[in-house]
Parts: structure tokens; sequence; C-alpha cells
């Protein structure tokens, strides 16, 4: 749902997952200006109102400083290999809570995954993302950690499977939603979720989970 804010300046980590792209194209829609981090230049048309920034290696804390400096807040939609060890998201979290407390930067959205933590249970979900994709599990693990305790204006956002579905405008987000084996959410609506919470933040150090 789209509100009625003031422009904002956001910096998109994971800029040219799947993920990222839909924030940067929701970011941009809603009339935002986009820092897209990004491994090589030109991976995105030009745009009005979006900055690619080059960011070549997650542990480059020096040259996230520069990029995150002036901006209002930071979308993590970083994401690891789907198969074998993955530290991605743990190093470049670790990364953003250096580079923005040197900038001044309070406001840090990330994606998770349901089924960390103390959401990792014997539902027949987390047993079944964790038999396919349990790298990414751990690396998310070890993520959440350097956020909660980072002292920033943090939210984590836990959805389930994410599909390619387009937008639909409709889905359930909360604290406490169960989530089933079929659960899922469309990369579209989450990003929209993603942009509504940096508009408007509804969950300050919270960890939401959204869901169709």
């Amino acid at each position: 749902m789209r509100h009625d804010v003031s422009q904002k300046r956001v910096a998109v980590l994971g800029a040219t997952g799947a993920t990222g792209r839909q924030v940067v194209s929701e970011a941009l829609r809603r009339g935002h200006n986009v820092v897209a981090l990004v491994r090589r230049p030109g991976t995105f048309a030009p745009r009005e109102r979006l900055n690619e920034v080059t960011w070549t290696e997650v542990t480059d804390v020096s040259a996230l400083t520069r990029a995150v400096t002036g901006t209002d807040v930071v979308i993590s939609a970083l994401g690891g290999a789907d198969r074998g060890p993955t530290t991605v998201c743990t190093d470049g979290i670790r990364s953003a809570v250096t580079a923005m407390t040197a900038a001044g930067v309070s406001r840090l959205i990330a994606v998770s995954a349901h089924g960390v933590l103390e959401t990792r249970d014997r539902s027949l979900y987390s047993l079944a993302v964790w038999a396919n994709v349990a790298e990414r599990m751990r690396d998310k693990e070890t993520m959440e950690p350097l956020i909660t305790a980072s002292g920033l204006t943090w939210t984590i956002v836990r959805p389930p499977k994410l599909s390619g579905h387009k937008a639909i405008g409709k889905y359930r987000a909360g604290t406490d939603l169960p989530i089933r084996l079929w659960s899922s959410v469309g990369r579209a609506d989450l990003a929209a979720f993603l942009v509504d919470e940096a508009e408007s933040p509804r969950y300050v150090h919270a960890h939401p989970r959204i869901t169709r």
C-alpha cells in the first residue's frame, strides 16, 4: 500500500538479485531516490533518481560507507548461492552495520527468512526449508544477531518461500502469522512491504512475517 510520504533516499543492498530488483523498481515508482549497490557498473538501465554504486566485495566497508552517506534508510535484500556454504548475508550485514554507524544512518530493513533461530521448529515448513537450503538458512542465522546487537533502528523481515508472481497487493504481515508448508509470497509484494516499512515504520525492533 502506498503512503503519502516525503521523498526518501534509499540504499538497496543486493540490488541486482531477484528481490533487490523489485525493491529498486518499487522505490523508484513511488518517487524515491535509490542508491543501488551493484557488483558491475551498468547493471541497470539509466533512470531518473537511480544512482548505481559499485560494491564489488561485501567486505568493502569503505565503499559502502561512501555509498550510504546521506541516505535515509538501507534495505538489505542480500542472498547467497543456492547451493554450498555461503556467508554473503553475514558478511554484507557486518559491513553495513559498520558503514551505517560511520555514516550516521540509523534505519536498516533486512530480509531474512522464516525458519531461522527461534522460528526453527519441527513444523513441516521448517523441516523442508532446512532440508533444501540449509546453508542459506545458516547464513541468515549468523546475520540476524549482528543486526539486533547493532544499536540501529532495525526491522528483520522473515518471509516464507518467495515466488516470481506479479504483485497482487494482497498479503498479510505480522509478527505471529502462522507459516505453513504451502506458505509463500511474491517478491513484488515483499518489495512493496519493504518500501512501506521504509516510508512508515511499523515494525521497529521486530521480526515481521509476510505471506499471501
